[in-house]
């Protein structure tokens, strides 16, 4: 088929035309279980009524003004963030990635401030921060670097997890300001920290005054069973991103600050056309009320060791099975080998879903997919690894 599209997609050979809840289906009319979430963008799922309602309201009144001028649903929504994160200010945009680059300025402008005429932040192998060139230097994984030298300078990385490897780096480098990281590693594979690191990092950057910026943007809004994942350590970053399932499909993001870093940014510092625009924070502001209504997050924990234990009592004895691992309904499942066939062989079996870092199954599940959806989720997803294991 000719397309004037341009090829930066391996796209699965599905074209969906509806959906309702954890479901799609495509133009043919084949309905599928989505337990990938637009890649935990739609925590709420498909055509959820509040966010519907909210949108085709706003679409009535007022699209964008730009933000040369008031804008009341954005104050309000800054507001409602504050209160659920513990943060103090924000900045909206409409991607995780340009989040993630206003945080890297907001990093340097800090560093210059205290005197440093070349501020470098740490990050982790494995990360992934954006595709944006800043967010790409600060990206631990070489293979979407691959042809786009020269990257910006000012970034270093750790081995994740390694909290030794952040002190060396942190005495070896003086210039070293901000260290950024995700509480759990998405793209790299769903790798999970060992439960203090959050705090160990929080500690270090207090020691040395650094800033602790966490990228939340597929962590955050109830996705691992708190608002933000690091309130399962019960501290607070510096500067934190967020995106993806903030507007459940309407495209924005945030970066968010607190204390000092929260005064570092000032008018003229930073922008975007339409970053928190009307349309996308009338959208946000009804997933956060729908998230408190529906006390979505309070069972999200049980819904993922449901999904773990089912798909486990199902491959139980299988030696190519390295690991399942989640943390809330961010679940990865790791075999012995590449693994990306999967993907097209569990949609030709009506099921969503992602494979990453070539041998982990990334499970994204909506936040509201019950009982009945996760059992056919775990059938459908344990029949085809054991087979694909045979």
């Amino acid at each position: 088929m000719t397309t004037h599209l341009m090829p930066t997609y391996a796209r699965q050979s599905v074209t969906f035309e509806r959906g309702e809840g954890a479901w799609l289906w495509d133009v043919n009319g084949v309905r599928y279980l989505d337990a990938l979430s637009g890649v935990a963008v739609c925590n709420l799922g498909h055509a959820h009524p509040a966010v519907h309602r909210a949108i085709c309201e706003q679409s009535a009144k007022l699209l964008h003004t730009s933000n040369h001028y008031g804008i009341a649903l954005q104050t309000q929504l800054a507001d409602q963030l504050a209160e659920l994160s513990g943060m103090d200010n924000m900045f909206f945009c409409n991607s995780g990635t340009e989040a993630n680059e206003a945080a890297i300025k907001l990093a340097r402008k800090y560093g210059h401030q205290q005197g440093i005429a070349k501020p470098v932040v740490l990050t982790m192998d494995k990360s992934f921060h954006g595709r944006t060139m800043g967010a790409l230097s600060a990206t631990g994984n070489s293979k979407i670097k691959q042809d786009f030298a020269p990257l910006l300078e000012g970034f270093v990385q750790v081995a994740y997890d390694d909290i030794d490897a952040i002190g060396a780096a942190i005495e070896a480098d003086k210039n070293i300001v901000a260290i950024l990281v995700e509480p759990v590693q998405g793209e790299g594979g769903v790798n999970i920290p060992t439960p203090d690191y959050l705090n160990r990092i929080r500690a270090l950057c207090d020691r040395h005054n650094l800033l602790m910026m966490l990228d939340e943007i597929q962590t955050g809004v109830g996705r691992t069973g708190k608002f933000l994942a690091y309130q399962h350590n019960d501290i607070l970053p510096d500067v934190c991103t967020m995106a993806k399932a903030l507007g459940n499909g309407v495209p924005i993001g945030a970066c968010l600050a607190k204390g000092k870093a929260a005064e570092v940014l000032s008018a003229g510092n930073h922008g975007s056309t339409f970053g928190g625009n009307p349309l996308a924070c009338s959208a946000a502001l009804a997933v956060l009320a729908s998230l408190e209504d529906g006390r979505l997050i309070a069972d999200v924990e049980r819904k993922g060791q449901q999904i773990c234990a089912e798909i486990g009592e199902k491959i139980a004895g299988n030696p190519h099975v390295v690991n399942i691992r989640h943390l809330g309904l961010m679940i990865g499942i790791e075999l012995d080998r590449p693994c990306g066939e999967l993907v097209g062989q569990a949609l030709a079996k009506g099921l969503l879903i992602n494979v990453t870092a070539d041998n982990t199954i990334r499970l994204l599940p909506p936040l509201l997919i019950d009982d009945s959806q996760i059992v056919m989720l775990t059938e459908i997803l344990s029949e085809l690894i054991q087979e694909y294991t045979r």
